[in-house]
Parts: C-alpha cells; structure tokens; sequence
C-alpha cells in the first residue's frame, strides 16, 4: 500500500471537500493545480446578487499521477453553491478537456454539484454545452474521461448531462445522478408526484445502488477514497470508441431501457422486473451484498 492509500483508507468520498478527494485520489504529493485560488478567478456575476465569492470558484483543476501515470483532474466542491456551474467554473472544467485532448492525457471528474447557477443562468447552460462537447472530442481523440459521483450535492442539472458523456462511470450508495433534482420535480409536479422530503424515495430513484442496477453507471464502489481510487486505476484500463455507431447504439440502448421500465411506479418495481430476489431489501444491503445481488439480476443493457 502506498503512502497515498495508506492515509486515505477510512475517508468518506461523501463528507471529503474537493481537495481532499484529490489528495485522497492521485499518488501522493503529485497534483499540481492550475488556476489555483491565488489567481483569484472568480465568476463576475455573484457580487452583483451580493452572493459570496470563492477564489477558486467552486472547482479544483490539474495534473497529477494515478498509479504513475500522468492524468488530468476536476474536482467540484459542493460546499460551495452546491457545487453549481457558472461561467468561470465551466471554463475551468471545458480548458482541462481541450488540454487532455491536445496532451493526450485521461481525465478524472469528481462529480459534486447541483446544476447550474440560477444566478449565471445562460452562462452556465452556455458552459454545460461547451463541457459535453468537449468531453466527446477529448473521447474522440482517444481519451478517456472518467466520472466519480459519490458527493453531498450528487450530480444533478448540467452535471447529470456531462456524467451520461463520459467514457465510465463510478458511483457509491451516496451518489445520485438525475436531470432533474426532488425539489425540482416537487415543485413542477406536485408533493403527490415527488415527496422532496422522501429520502428513502429520493436515493430508491436517484441513488447509487439504482442508477447501477439499471446500468446508468459502470461500478458501485463503498463511500471510501481508497475504492474509489481503485476503480478509476480500473476505469483508466478500459479503452472504448466514441464514434456516430457508439452514440446511436447508446441511444437505442435508452429507448429499450424507457419501453422496459417506463411505467414502472417505483424502483423496487424496476429491480423486481430485473429479476432481483428480495428487491425491497435493496436499500439496507452491505456494498458485498448487494453486488451479489446485482451479479445475479438479469440483463440491465450495459452502462454505456
């Protein structure tokens, strides 16, 4: 065990800030950050709603070595604005892919964020499409970009979007991953529709274990740097296409997943059609137990 995983066996991924993850994520004493706090880029629109400013701007960006291989790294702290998209933050983000397509160096994106900025609305919407675009020219280029999801604020909004881009993803109990967050959902349809307030609800429809069975992520780890650190090694190994036939292919996969599962109510209906035994057990498994379980569920139609 290296000096790195040694200190970072027992830290949780969910209560970690950005920089932790990091540290936590690459070999030891490798990161070095670009556009550091020093800089001071700080997005231009927050003191205009008398909103507070982080020097940083919400994400941490740069390089460092994973296993000795050199890599790209973004991290969100959604302890900041929930860890939002706003202009400086997306520029940050859409820079380091147009550098690891022009270096040809992979890249790890520590999910942590609730959408977009309300207050940097069109420049964080603008933002969400320069990232995705990026992401699949960096892909296209030969690339691999991969997502970790296992923060507070989840990966919801925009940032739901850039994770459904990536080359893989991997994803905890305590990560959820949707377009649309509960209170979103609460307020356009109604309490009747989504209980906000529901968390067993919210992490049945949105959380971890869901998005997996499903195959809307690629591994299930436990809330621990060190799991999450071995599976990027892992991730990093497995090279794939991304060519018109993968994103066709990854659309039809979608349409299969909506006709099988549309009118499903609740997940434990979705997991039951898969063929889980004892699906309402699902929630309270042990990570062992519950990849045994997935192991033997049938066919979910691949996360990508």
């Amino acid at each position: 065990m290296t000096a790195a995983t040694a200190n970072t066996v027992s830290l949780s991924w969910y209560e970690a800030s950005a920089r932790q993850r990091i540290e936590a994520l690459v070999d030891a004493g490798s990161f070095a950050e670009f556009i550091g706090p020093e800089q001071r880029e700080m997005s231009p629109h927050l003191a205009i709603f008398d909103l507070p400013e982080q020097f940083d701007d919400g994400i941490v960006v740069g390089r460092g070595r994973l296993e000795g291989s050199p890599v790209l790294v973004a991290a969100q702290e959604g302890r900041f604005m929930g860890g939002a998209f706003g202009e400086v933050h997306g520029a940050k983000l859409t820079g380091l892919l147009r550098a690891a397509r022009t270096l040809n160096q992979d890249v790890l994106i520590l999910f942590d964020t609730g959408g977009v900025r309300l207050q940097e609305a069109n420049a964080g919407e603008l933002a969400i499409s320069e990232i995705i675009r990026a992401v699949v020219e960096a892909r296209r280029a030969g690339v691999n970009v991969i997502g970790l999801i296992g923060g507070r604020a989840g990966c919801y909004g925009g940032g739901s979007l850039i994770a459904g881009s990536c080359s893989r993803l991997v994803v905890s109990e305590q990560g959820r991953i949707s377009v649309s967050g509960p209170e979103v959902i609460e307020t356009n349809k109604g309490v009747e529709e989504f209980d906000s307030r529901d968390r067993a609800l919210v992490w049945r429809t949105m959380g971890g274990k869901h998005r997996y069975l499903i195959g809307g992520a690629d591994t299930f780890v436990d809330d621990e740097a060190l799991a999450f650190r071995q599976a990027a090694i892992d991730a990093l190994t497995i090279r794939g296409d991304c060519g018109v036939a993968v994103l066709e292919a990854e659309q039809k996969r979608l349409e299969r997943r909506l006709q099988r599962f549309g009118a499903s109510k609740d997940a434990v209906e979705i997991w039951q059609a898969l063929g889980v035994g004892q699906p309402a057990d699902i929630p309270s498994l042990s990570t062992d137990a519950f990849l045994r379980a997935a192991n033997n569920r049938e066919n979910a139609d691949g996360a990508r």
